[in-house]
Formats: structure tokens, C-alpha cells, sequence
């Protein structure tokens, strides 16, 4: 049995009022959300709606053309679409690299690394490789757990298992979970798969086409996901939902 997710009311992030232009391109357009403490959002939208420019303004990686983003006290890391590995680096050297960059102590970083490598399915034999030794899947456990490292509050994911096939993608969404649910973390992540959104989440924001919400809506399934629960009545009856707000705002 998962421990339950305990969310504070009080938002951990807010987009207020949002919106983002490129010469004469208008990306987002007024989008406003507040996300409590704890809780996990998916983003979905068609191609181009910005999403992940969404999710970098969040980061504080893209500069709003107008709105603003509030952090209440949390402490976001991001994790891209590519695992972005230093390929002259070994895994564990990977991992580190947050710890090194902020100055860290290193007298505990060998028990941190490994705590969150194993954390996220990776044992000791796996840190000492080189990206070049690693698969895809193992490439982007790596990613996460530099990303796990600096132990944020908060964690910004952009599509991060697109490129992995079904079966894969998967098993590191059921892992993903557990970081969730154990580390009782705030997610705002980003994909295509609207199925994948509606398993993950707690909530999925819809965004059409032209950069504004076209529907915010709550996923009110168990905390405790298994892969049977995608046959389920009501899980097919959320992702229904979900594909007709995207059909509408195209």
C-alpha cells in the first residue's frame, strides 16, 4: 500500500496571466494556473501550442513576454526531452554534476548518488559506465537522477519518455510514480500521450492550438495506479474527455 500524497491548499506554483510572443507568433496566450504542493499535472496539446515553452518559463529558462510565474518555495528541477549526458562523463559523474556546480560538500555525494540511482532502477555497475554503455531508457534514468540529486520540491519534465518504445515507456512511468509518491514531490510534466497524461496525473491541463486553455481537468482516479487500471470505465471515460477537449481547441 502507497502512503497517501499529502497536498497543501496553498499553491506551489502559479501562472498568472501568461503569455509568450516570437515576433509576430503568438505561443501562449493568457494562461493562468495554480498547482498545489504535491500534486501531479500533466500538459497536453497539439504540436506547437506551446507546452514546453510553457514548462521553461516555470523553470525560469524563458522569460514571459507578459504574466509572471510564482515558486512558493519550491525548488524546481527540470529534466529535458533528451537526457543531455556528458558523453566523456561516467554516469555517477553525471549524476554529480548539480552537486559540483552549486559547490557542494563531497564528502556525502557518493551516498547520494547512489541513493538516487537506485532510487530510479540503476545499481552500482550501471553508475560506472559512460553514456555511450547505457541504452535509451537507462540514459534517461540517469537524467532523472541528476535532476533528483539536489533534492527539489519540484520536478519539470518535457516529454521525457517520447522516444522510448511502449513497453519501456511503461515500466519508467510506473517508476516515476513511486519517486512521486515517495518523495511527495510537486510534477508538471509534458507529453503527447494523452493516455500516459491520465494515468500519471492528478490533473491534465489541455492547451489548443493557439496557446490558450482549452480545459483543465481533474483526474480523480486512486493514488495507488496499476497498468490494468487504463481498461477501467472510468479511466477510458477521463481519456475521452481529454481527446475531445484537444479535438475542440485544434
Amino acid at each position: 500500500m502507497t502512503t497517501p500524497i499529502s497536498m497543501s491548499r496553498k499553491p506551489a506554483i502559479t501562472i498568472d496571466d501568461l503569455s509568450m510572443q516570437y515576433g509576430d507568433a503568438t505561443v501562449l496566450d493568457s494562461v493562468s494556473c495554480d498547482i498545489p504542493a504535491g500534486q501531479w499535472v500533466s500538459i497536453v496539446g497539439p504540436s506547437g501550442c506551446g507546452k514546453s515553452t510553457l514548462l521553461r518559463c516555470v523553470a525560469g529558462l524563458t522569460n514571459p513576454t507578459t504574466g509572471m510565474v510564482q515558486l512558493g518555495g519550491e525548488q524546481p528541477a527540470f529534466v529535458f526531452q533528451d537526457p543531455t549526458l556528458l558523453p566523456w562523463r561516467s554516469a555517477a559523474d553525471n549524476i554529480q554534476l548539480p552537486l559540483e556546480l552549486e559547490e557542494q560538500s563531497t564528502e556525502n555525494r557518493s551516498d547520494r548518488i547512489l541513493q538516487v540511482a537506485k532510487l530510479v532502477g540503476l545499481d552500482a555497475t550501471d553508475i560506472n559506465k559512460y553514456p555511450r554503455e547505457l541504452s535509451g531508457g537507462m540514459r534517461m534514468r540517469v537524467s532523472i537522477a541528476r535532476a533528483l540529486v539536489m533534492k527539489p520540491n519540484a520536478l519539470l519534465l518535457d516529454e521525457p519518455f517520447a522516444a522510448l518504445d511502449e513497453i519501456l515507456r511503461q515500466q519508467l512511468n510506473q517508476e516515476l510514480l513511486h519517486i512521486w509518491q515517495t518523495q511527495q514531490m510537486t510534477v508538471l510534466f509534458v507529453t503527447h500521450n494523452v493516455t500516459e497524461a491520465v494515468y500519471l496525473s492528478q490533473r491534465v491541463l489541455v492547451l489548443n492550438a493557439n496557446g490558450t486553455v482549452g480545459g483543465d481537468v481533474a483526474i480523480d482516479l486512486p493514488i495507488d495506479r496499476v497498468p490494468a487500471i487504463r481498461n477501467t470505465p472510468p479511466f477510458l471515460e477521463k481519456t475521452a474527455a481529454v481527446t475531445r477537449i484537444l479535438q475542440e481547441g485544434l
